[in-house]
């Protein structure tokens, strides 16, 4: 005898919650498509154009071994790990206080910085040109107030790179951070001070640990970012301080050096991605702590 289902009570089945093989894969079809066209064949054209020039061989790779290209590798990495660290120490201040603060106050903070993210890197760069070249607004503010006899080289170095990158990287880790501090429930700060703790050992003991995955995501992505960056540093560091995504442009444009570029380019990815599952088993290792 079969009963009937109640009245205002979903009747669960299979098709209405799942759908079969065939469906799910025309679902993701288009993505499936997307993905081979965009991702999957020029990565694997860009590995085999590295190996095979047009036979196997392993030269170019024994080339960047050289010192020549071993200290660009090291110079992308000493700038990545600095913009990282420099975002890191003026982001999380500015999101600690986006937390904090209400009304006008909240919009004009957002504002600063959602605004640059919608600015074109190039016209970042070329502001960063012209308050540090020689005849710029630093140099003359500098020259008008006389505390220098004659201007400084203030761009075309590392330092220049560096300040750039860390302007047009901050959003990346302001954004995770405030995330990760907007997560953290108020009543434990308040709980923390009911017990008598100060305001001191109340971020050091309640905020900044559990903050921390924010820090972390944001520094990545910034890391992530940097090791990839190209219009920055060939418009303000110059030829002084080539680093790899200008050293690939420079073979891919000017000495048509196809396989060596993408044995240069198949590096950084392999360390982009070495970097990547670092910082996953190091989040998985502290999540179990």
């Amino acid at each position: 005898m079969q009963t009937s289902a109640k009245p205002g009570r979903r009747v669960d089945s299979a098709s209405a919650d799942s759908y079969g093989p065939l469906y799910s894969f025309l679902l993701l079809l288009p993505f499936l498509v997307l993905l081979l066209a965009a991702f999957v064949y020029p990565v694997g054209k860009l590995l085999l154009t590295s190996v095979f020039s047009p036979g196997l061989t392993f030269e170019h790779y024994e080339h960047v071994a050289s010192g020549l290209y071993a200290r660009v590798f090291i110079r992308t990495f000493v700038i990545a790990l600095t913009v990282a660290g420099i975002t890191c120490l003026l982001g999380y201040p500015v999101a600690w206080l986006l937390t904090r603060v209400k009304g006008k106050i909240a919009f004009f903070v957002t504002a600063c910085i959602l605004i640059p993210m919608w600015t074109s890197v190039l016209v970042r760069s070329y502001a960063w040109i012209v308050l540090l070249q020689r005849n710029g607004i630093v140099n003359d503010l500098l020259l008008g107030a006389g505390l220098i006899d004659e201007p400084l080289k203030l761009i075309y170095n590392q330092g220049a790179v560096i300040m750039a990158m860390v302007h047009v990287l901050l959003p990346y880790m302001i954004l995770p951070v405030y995330g990760a501090l907007k997560a953290i429930p108020v009543d434990l700060s308040k709980a923390s001070a009911n017990l008598g703790a100060s305001s001191v050992r109340t971020f050091s003991t309640v905020t900044l640990p559990l903050s921390m995955p924010g820090v972390y995501a944001g520094s990545l992505i910034v890391f992530v970012l940097a090791l990839g960056f190209y219009v920055t540093p060939a418009l303000v560091g110059g030829p002084s301080t080539l680093v790899i995504a200008t050293l690939i442009g420079q073979q891919v444009t000017q000495t048509f050096n196809w396989p060596f570029a993408a044995t240069l380019s198949t590096l950084l990815l392999l360390a982009t991605v070495a970097v990547t599952v670092a910082f996953r088993r190091f989040m998985s290792f502290s999540g179990r702590l």
